[in-house]
């Protein structure tokens, strides 16, 4: 077997350890997020089936930076296209068709268009992908059908809040049938 985690450009990865709680239902994986929150744990994680309404929230997770990398990069595109049109048109190649104008923005307008969703569509995927920290070269550390139909919530070893006893003790008063302590 073809070890692929000398391919990763970010170096070996780190071991990941924490504790995992399990649930059957999404209200008591968002009470338990809520009470993790609470009391100190951050960098949580949650595993669903499907999306949860008010998981975010519960978690703590930020507002993504991706929309405004997706909005700065479509104007960037649209910009440049719009000057290359006008650059082609008016001052390198100047050939007057008909007696249109040389600049002429309503011929211009679906290039420019074009040219900004073009370069916001593949900026957007690329920060995507770094903000998701992908592509990711470590072995899964759960099973993979965990959300078939269950619900989880993992906190990792990280900060200087975390006591994995504390943990354990939280997420078994959150109404978790099984807790487990990983270590990978």
């Amino acid at each position: 077997m073809v070890d692929l985690s000398a391919l990763n450009p970010f170096g070996p990865p780190k071991p990941l350890r924490g504790v995992l709680a399990i649930y059957d239902n999404p209200d008591t994986l968002i009470h338990a997020a809520g009470k993790m929150r609470e009391a100190g744990f951050t960098n949580a994680d949650a595993y669903t089936p499907y999306p949860v309404h008010g998981l975010s929230e519960a978690l703590g997770v930020k507002k993504s930076w991706v929309p405004y990398v997706t909005l700065v990069m479509g104007l960037s595109g649209a910009i440049l296209g719009l000057f290359f049109e006008i650059w082609t048109s008016a001052i390198d190649w100047p050939i007057n068709v008909g007696g249109k104008p040389f600049v002429s923005l309503p011929a211009f307008i679906p290039i420019t268009f074009e040219c900004g969703v073009l370069l916001g569509g593949t900026m957007t995927l690329g920060a995507l992908l770094f903000a998701c920290g992908l592509p990711n070269f470590r072995a899964p550390i759960l099973d993979r059908s965990l959300t078939d139909d269950r619900f989880a919530l993992f906190i990792p070893d990280s900060g200087p809040s975390y006591n994995e006893n504390r943990a354990i003790q939280l997420l078994q008063s959150s109404g978790s049938p099984d807790v487990r302590v990983i270590r990978a």
